[in-house]
């Protein structure tokens, strides 16, 4: 059993592009998403992933917070393409970037489409406790926030967020 322990952060600023070490485009969807998990008819969300050449089904806990139960498995690249055009209510597109800090790495999600405009930081870390290096442009952590889980941002884009809701992101950074 895989545990993922995941913090998220806003960013203050683009001073993070000058140390990006490679980027990737990543495109997912979900065969269980939002809608089944806030019916209460799932415990996990399970999506599709496709990132150039690799592919991956990932099951997720429901659970909010920063640590959390999952699974990855390899998929063969074409069923990652049909999962996506067939059995997905959306897929979810954005540039990774990862950034090494101090020999810890952030990814940089930098969402396209109905979630442009929406950039926040993942630091994945070997506990919950864990100290990890704070940038000056890390801003305010939103991990116990799920409208910026990605399952979230599939149901209720970015670009569809209230002036409440956009102001917060914005306050931010």
């Amino acid at each position: 059993m895989g545990i993922e322990i995941e913090r998220k952060f806003l960013l203050t600023s683009d001073d993070w592009r000058a140390a990006i070490e490679r980027s990737e485009p990543i495109a997912q969807g979900y065969l269980v998403g939002a809608p089944a998990l806030r019916a209460g008819h799932a415990r996990a969300s399970v999506r599709a992933r496709l990132t150039g050449k690799q592919a991956w089904l990932n099951i997720k806990a429901a659970t909010p917070g920063i640590a959390r139960t999952e699974f990855d498995y390899s998929i063969p690249v074409d069923d990652a393409r049909t999962l996506l055009a067939t059995l997905c209510d959306g897929v979810l597109e954005k540039t990774r970037h990862h950034v090494r800090i101090d020999g810890v790495v952030f990814e940089i999600d930098e969402f396209e489409g109905d979630n442009h405009g929406l950039i926040v930081a993942e630091v994945e870390l070997p506990a919950i406790d864990a100290p990890f290096p704070r940038p000056s442009w890390l801003g305010r952590e939103v991990s116990a926030l799920t409208r910026y889980y990605n399952v979230n941002l599939i149901a209720h884009p970015y670009r569809q967020w209230s002036p409440a809701e956009r102001a917060a992101q914005d306050a931010a950074c």
